[in-house]
């Protein structure tokens, strides 16, 4: 196993611009879908896809104005709670580069931020690594 990464099931590379097509949703719904059956699982955030997890995005998206009165919450928020209803099985990793690159330097303390050259020791401690988004 790799030094400081728990073994994982899944491996989830999420690559790409965060809201540009429902790239996120649909990782955020097979994330949920693999912790339901009890599995293990990891994201790696990569590219744009380390901004979804930035402090400054608080813990709502601004009010929609159709539906004023309802109230969505920020993608830290829902990334958050999953993590915090799966200590242990999930994680979320963010790339430093990518992050830096971008200014994304305020992530919410539950993500762990790793160097590039770290992804393989991620992809090592994963039995499945999937990609997702643009390579």
């Amino acid at each position: 196993m790799a030094r400081g990464i728990p073994r994982t099931d899944v491996l989830i590379t999420l690559m790409g611009s965060p809201h540009g097509s429902d790239l996120v949703t649909s990782v955020l719904r097979l994330v949920e879908s693999l912790l339901r059956r009890e599995a293990s699982v990891q994201v790696w955030a990569c590219g744009y896809a380390t901004l979804l997890t930035q402090e400054g995005l608080g813990e709502s998206k601004p009010r929609n104005l159709a539906d004023w009165s309802v109230d969505y919450p920020s993608t830290a928020t829902v990334i958050r709670g999953m993590l915090a209803a799966h200590p242990g099985r999930f994680h979320w990793y963010g790339c430093r580069f990518c992050s830096d690159d971008r200014g994304a330097v305020a992530h919410v303390p539950e993500v762990r931020l790793r160097a590039p050259g770290a992804f393989a020791e991620n992809v090592g401690a994963a039995d499945r690594t999937l990609f997702v988004g643009v390579l």
